[in-house]
């Protein structure tokens, strides 16, 4: 099955894009399917997530177009490899925010910081039920 094109981006800036790109796709598995580059900074790129969705990113840079502070995003991620994306975050000595643990919802989630500050937890609660 094709996961969904995604409607809702959530999308940041980076003091060094480049660098953030790597660390998302390396330790939390994001794919990286555009990287639009000017020398050492990223005018815009665009990572999936496996499972559904992706988040845009870019370098800071003074455009007047995107007001956003890096370290100022987070996301929660939803996959059904919460220990091998565990395994990953571990491996890869990242910030960890909140160890994984059980949630009072149901399932099991952990947060981390990536190395630009952004929040990011992973879990596998899908949200909800849609009406």
């Amino acid at each position: 099955m094709t996961a969904p094109v995604p409607t809702v981006w959530p999308a940041f800036r980076a003091d060094d894009a480049p660098a953030l790109i790597r660390w998302l796709v390396d330790v939390l598995g994001f794919e990286e399917t555009l990287a639009v580059r000017d020398g050492d900074l990223v005018a815009h790129a665009e990572l999936a997530w496996p499972p559904g969705g992706g988040v845009m990113l870019g370098s800071v840079r003074d455009d007047g177009g995107w007001p956003v502070r890096p370290g100022a995003t987070g996301a929660y991620l939803v996959t059904d490899d919460v220990d091998g994306v565990w395994a990953r975050v571990q491996a890869a000595g990242a910030d960890v925010a909140r160890p994984l643990q059980q949630t009072g919802h149901g399932g099991e989630e952990f947060s981390v910081r990536d190395p630009e500050g952004n929040s990011w937890s992973v879990g596998d609660y899908r949200g909800a039920p849609r009406p």
